[in-house]
């Protein structure tokens, strides 16, 4: 009975291991650094680093924004650009603001370095931005069960009349 019970505390003990681990891979700094060199290498952009300075900024607004979950940009003093994620429902992941943000890749011409008329291209471009170089994201889940997530960039991208890469 005794060595029953013993297993059943270890497979208690790996299953919720095995949950937390996976829980914190899904948002690590490797899983939002992948999935934008992923984006930044179909266009030929060199890699951005994970850069703890950034981060730091990033997880400080986040933690600002859990008790409402606004879609409101920071106010970096021009340090950081900025991309915002929002999304509520289900638990959303790194990857998941990532892939909103590059989704907006078919609203963007490279040759008129516009938007397509009524649509957002500006995350994406922020991703792509040749000079951006190092991020830093964070996520957090809001009061009202919400998930917030913003990445940030240095330097920031998305200078007027500038092309992205």
């Amino acid at each position: 009975m005794r060595s029953s019970t013993l297993a059943c505390a270890m497979i208690f003990s790996a299953a919720i291991f095995i949950m937390v681990h996976t829980s914190h891979a899904q948002n690590s700094p490797k899983d939002y650094v992948d999935a934008h060199n992923a984006a930044r290498s179909k266009v030929k952009v060199g890699p951005v680093t994970w850069d703890p300075t950034v981060a730091a900024y990033a997880q400080n607004y986040a933690r600002q924004r859990s008790g409402d979950c606004r879609l409101v940009h920071s106010d970096s003093n021009g340090r950081y650009g900025e991309n915002l994620f929002w999304g509520k429902g289900k638990e959303y992941w790194a990857t998941d603001a990532v892939k909103s943000w590059v989704d907006e890749e078919n609203d963007y011409s490279y040759n008129s370095n516009t938007c397509a008329r009524g649509k957002a291209c500006g995350h994406y471009t922020q991703v792509v931005w040749r000079s951006s170089t190092r991020i830093g994201c964070a996520r957090v889940k809001c009061n009202d069960g919400a998930i917030f997530i913003t990445c940030n960039y240095s330097p920031p991208g998305n200078v007027n009349g500038r092309r992205p890469y």
